[in-house]
């Protein structure tokens, strides 16, 4: 029977929580001994034998093939990547085009920056699952709800922390918590004034704050925001009346020169229901991806 992301996912982290009963050493998840010894024990001959960096051009990672005459997979990253996150990201990725998609891509996959860090419906399903997975495995939700429960209002330090507890990025561990958030929260990725993608908690998405960027015209973003009126490099925070949505929001706003991007998790006060302001809305795929 093929399992799919979630359920790999979830055997895994019961395997691993049994393994780390008492705690200790639990997080961050290696990738690295976990891939090779889970693949060697479960795939006898068809193992991952090779996890490295190597120059990857314009890739994050890659799932590679043994050159004819081997056995086994190669996961690769691409060694000019500097943040540890990032790279623990990739790998968990590329482990879940292991499990996952080996069989119907046997010349193996390579995958960008912007399959890693971006989850909505614009990129293949294939790299949806991936994802899944990595954020399954790195950050599972019974113990990320113990850091930052679904209630709360997260500041960027709170964040943070669990990015250094996963080993993942900020703008990762954002996502994972807005994934089970019960609060309105949306986090918004910009550059040069413009939405690039945003992503709405289910509370949000339901009282129509939202931003649809898929196929979209480029959404400037709100005038009176931090993300369009903040300086360069570092976090920053501010409260608006109404800059986010027409209502009352916190912003919290992360200025990146690494990545090129400015990083917003905007949080809103309680709602009631809005219905979508153009009757002809259809949902695009990420809405689609949310309800399944």
């Amino acid at each position: 029977m093929k399992l799919s992301a979630n359920r790999w996912a979830a055997d895994l982290t019961r395997l691993l929580d049994q393994v780390y009963a008492d705690g200790h050493g639990r997080f961050p998840v290696n990738v690295t001994t976990v891939a090779r010894e889970f693949s060697a024990q479960r795939f006898s001959g068809d193992a991952i034998t090779l996890v490295k960096g190597a120059s990857l051009g314009k890739f994050d990672g890659a799932l590679y093939r043994a050159p004819t005459g081997k056995s086994g997979w190669g996961i690769i990253y691409n060694d000019a990547i500097s943040s540890k996150g990032r790279i623990n990201f990739t790998l968990a990725h590329e482990f879940g085009h292991y499990l996952l998609h080996r069989a119907d891509y046997p010349d193996g996959i390579e995958c960008g920056q912007q399959d890693m860090v971006r989850w909505d419906g614009v990129y293949r399903e294939i790299e949806q699952q991936a994802n899944t997975f990595a954020a399954g495995l790195l950050m599972p939700l019974n113990d990320f709800r113990l850091q930052i429960p679904a209630k709360a209002k997260p500041s960027l330090d709170d964040l943070v922390a669990c990015g250094e507890r996963y080993g993942v990025s900020l703008m990762a561990a954002a996502l994972r918590w807005i994934e089970y958030a019960e609060r309105r929260s949306v986090l918004v990725v910009s550059r040069d004034g413009f939405v690039l993608w945003a992503r709405s908690s289910k509370s949000a998405l339901k009282t129509g704050a939202y931003f649809r960027t898929v196929n979209r015209t480029p959404i400037e973003l709100p005038v009176a925001s931090l993300a369009a009126t903040g300086g360069v490099g570092g976090r920053s925070v501010a409260e608006h009346d109404e800059a986010w949505f027409g209502e009352p929001s916190t912003e919290l706003t992360l200025f990146s020169d690494q990545y090129d991007f400015t990083i917003s998790l905007v949080h809103l006060g309680e709602a009631v229901w809005r219905p979508h302001e153009d009757d002809d809305w259809v949902p695009d795929t990420f809405d689609l991806m949310r309800r399944r």
